[in-house]
C-alpha cells in the first residue's frame, strides 16, 4: 500500500510538471511571441497615438512642429483649433498615403495661442482616442509696418506703397515674402528695400486710372529680428483715381500740368533760388495742408524764415521740399525768378484763394500725383527722399528687392 502511494504522489507530481511545462510555454506564445512584440505591432498590441508637441507644453516656438501619428492602423479623424485673440479657428492639416500622420498644413504654428488635439485612429479592431493641448511662446517683442497710403483712398497714378517699420528687419526675405501687393487690372509689382526699416512696392511704370490694388500684410507671427516677431494680419485696398503728370521747369519758371481728358495747362512759379536750389526728379505728392507753418530751423535754414500760415501746402519729399501757395512775394516773380528756399512757389493771396493758381492746382491734386522737376542746377532727388522711386529705373528697382 504504502508502495502504491508512492507511486501516485510520483505520477500527480509528474502530472503538475506537464501542465506547468504547457502553461508556461502558452504564455510565452501570448506575452512575448513576435506577434505581440511591441515593435512588431501585432493584433494583441492596442493602437497607440503620439501627438507633438507633447500635452502641457508651454512656450512652443513657431516651427513646432505639429504633428499626429499612429505607429499601425490609420488615424481616421484629427481636429485641431487654435484660440488666439479671444477667437477660435480650426487648423486645416494633410493626412499622409498611408494614414499614418496628419499635420497642417501651414507649418507655422500662430504665436501667443492655445492648441487643443483631439484624435482618433483604428487598426480594423480596436479604436483609439487622444486629446492634448500646448501654448505657443508669447514673444517680448513685436515689429509693425506703418502703411502709405490709407484704408480705401483715391491717389494719384504715381502712388508707391511704402511700409515703415518701427524696429530694423533682419531677415528682410521673410517680410518681403510676407506682404503682397496685388492690382485689378492685374500688373507685376516688387519690392525694394531701403535700408532695413523699409520697404516699398511699385509697377513698373505708373498705375493706370482705375486700377484697386490691394495690400496684404501676412508680417504676425513673422521673425523679422531675432526674437522679434511681426503683429499684423490685415488688407486694405486703395482706388487709383485719373491722371495728372505736372512738369516744373525750373529754369523756364512755368509749370505744365497734363491730366488726363484735357488740354494741357501751363502756370507761372517760382523754384529754388542759387545756393538752396530744387532737386530735379520725379517726387510724388504725399501730404496735403490747407496752411501750415514753414520754419527754415527744422530744414537746415536756421532763423532764414518763418511763416505761420503758409496755404496750399503739398509735401513732395521727406526733407521738405513742398509745392505751395506764396502770397509774400511779387506778382513779378511769379515765371520770372527763382527765390525760394527750394520749395516751388505758385502765387496766391494771404489765408489761400480758391481762384489763385496755388487755389487752383490745390483743389484739383490727389495724394499720389506725380510732380517732376527738371532744368535746376541740383542733383536728382534720392529715391528714398519721400516717395522718390520712380527714379530709379525697373531694373534698378527689383534689384532692391530681397526675393531676387
Amino acid at each position: 500500500m504504502k508502495n502504491d502511494r508512492t507511486r501516485a504522489r510520483r505520477a500527480a507530481a509528474a502530472a503538475a510538471a506537464v501542465l506547468a511545462l504547457v502553461a508556461a510555454l502558452a504564455g510565452c506564445g501570448a506575452g512575448g511571441g513576435p506577434a505581440d512584440d511591441p515593435a512588431g505591432g501585432g493584433p494583441g498590441r492596442p493602437v497607440r497615438i503620439t501627438i507633438t508637441p507633447s500635452d502641457g507644453s508651454v512656450g512652443v516656438g513657431p516651427d513646432g512642429p505639429l504633428e499626429v501619428r499612429v505607429e499601425r492602423g490609420r488615424l481616421e479623424s484629427v481636429k485641431v483649433v487654435r484660440a488666439r485673440d479671444a477667437r477660435k479657428e480650426p487648423v486645416p492639416g494633410e493626412l499622409s498615403g498611408d494614414g499614418r500622420r496628419w499635420r497642417p498644413v501651414d507649418g507655422v504654428l500662430a504665436l501667443a495661442a492655445k492648441y487643443t488635439v483631439h484624435a482618433v485612429a483604428s487598426d480594423g479592431e480596436r479604436r483609439a482616442a487622444r486629446h492634448a493641448s500646448f501654448t505657443t511662446v508669447v514673444p517680448r517683442e513685436r515689429f509693425i509696418g506703418y502703411v502709405t497710403p490709407e484704408n480705401r483712398a483715391t491717389v494719384g497714378t504715381g502712388m508707391i506703397v511704402s511700409l515703415e517699420f518701427n524696429r530694423e528687419i533682419a531677415d528682410r526675405m521673410a517680410v518681403e515674402r510676407a506682404v503682397r501687393v496685388t492690382a485689378d487690372p492685374e500688373v507685376p509689382v516688387a519690392g525694394h528695400w531701403f535700408g532695413r526699416d523699409r520697404l516699398d512696392f511699385r509697377p513698373e511704370r505708373y498705375w493706370e486710372p482705375g486700377t484697386e490694388v490691394t495690400v496684404a500684410l501676412g508680417l504676425r507671427d513673422v521673425e523679422g529680428a531675432p526674437g522679434v516677431f511681426g503683429l499684423q494680419r490685415k488688407a486694405f485696398t486703395f482706388t487709383v483715381g485719373r491722371s495728372q503728370v505736372s512738369t516744373v521747369d525750373a529754369a523756364a519758371h512755368t509749370m505744365r500740368v497734363v491730366r488726363a481728358g484735357e488740354e494741357p495747362v501751363t502756370v507761372p512759379v517760382t523754384a529754388g533760388a542759387p545756393g538752396s536750389t530744387t532737386y530735379n526728379g520725379r517726387m510724388v505728392v504725399t501730404e496735403m495742408l490747407g496752411v501750415t507753418r514753414m520754419d527754415g530751423a527744422t530744414v537746415g535754414y536756421g532763423g532764414e524764415y518763418d511763416i505761420p500760415d503758409v496755404p496750399h501746402a503739398m509735401r513732395l519729399t521727406r526733407s521738405g521740399t513742398f509745392l505751395h501757395g506764396n502770397y509774400w512775394a511779387g506778382d513779378s516773380v511769379f515765371g520770372r525768378s527763382n527765390v525760394s528756399h527750394g520749395c516751388v512757389g505758385l502765387r496766391d493771396v494771404k489765408g489761400g484763394g480758391h481762384a489763385t493758381p496755388a487755389g487752383w492746382f490745390y483743389d484739383r491734386s490727389l495724394i499720389g500725383d506725380v510732380v517732376e522737376v527738371v532744368n535746376s542746377d541740383d542733383r536728382t532727388v534720392a529715391p528714398d527722399n519721400g516717395l522718390g522711386g520712380w527714379n530709379l529705373d525697373w531694373r534698378e528697382w527689383r534689384a532692391g528687392s530681397a526675393l531676387g
